[in-house]
């Protein structure tokens, strides 16, 4: 059985577990989140905790159902405590601007890049080369992070372009140093 699929999900006291057929849906402080759940799989409501159930240990059912538990745990903290993800521009005149809820960067490029906050996602800019993207479904804010990035991934001679905070980038030795 999967060691991550038969713990207990324990639900906190600000946060509403709503289970109906195959639509799991948790409401909490920070936003409402809802997910479908794959046919195979059951999730049960029991004091205070969600047990995720699988029907056969078939392969399918066996990966679906750490996944699904897991899926569950991330709306939960959604919820609860929220997703953040940091980026860092680096490079000679690279920066980033909010206006409202439109972040603006200009990372080297023609043009201004322009990203408009979806719903439950929001930006922050604390520096001028600091992005922080925060939301509450952890794939969404991924994702959007994601997509920041392939404007100007970082490239390995200079090391400049938008990176994640804490990301080490492989440095290659230019055509001078052979």
């Amino acid at each position: 059985m999967s060691r991550i699929g038969k713990k207990p999900i324990a639900i906190p006291e600000q946060v509403q577990v709503k289970v109906e057929n195959s639509t799991i849906t948790v409401k909490g402080p920070k936003g409402l989140l809802a997910q479908e759940l794959p046919p195979p799989i059951t999730v049960e409501q029991e004091q205070g905790q969600l047990m995720v159930k699988r029907p056969s240990d078939i392969v399918e059912h066996r990966a679906l159902h750490g996944l699904t538990r897991t899926l569950i745990q991330n709306m939960i903290t959604g919820v609860t405590e929220g997703f953040t993800r940091r980026l860092e521009l680096v490079g000679v005149g690279y920066r980033a601007n909010l206006q409202g809820k439109k972040l603006t960067l200009n990372v080297g490029l023609s043009h201004p890049v322009v990203f408009e906050a979806e719903e439950n996602i929001e930006f922050e800019v604390p520096g001028p080369t600091q992005i922080i993207v925060k939301g509450i479904d952890k794939q969404q804010v991924g994702n959007l992070a994601a997509v920041i990035r392939k404007v100007h991934p970082p490239e390995p001679y200079k090391g400049k372009g938008i990176r994640y905070a804490g990301e080490q980038v492989r440095r290659k030795v230019g055509k001078a140093g052979a």
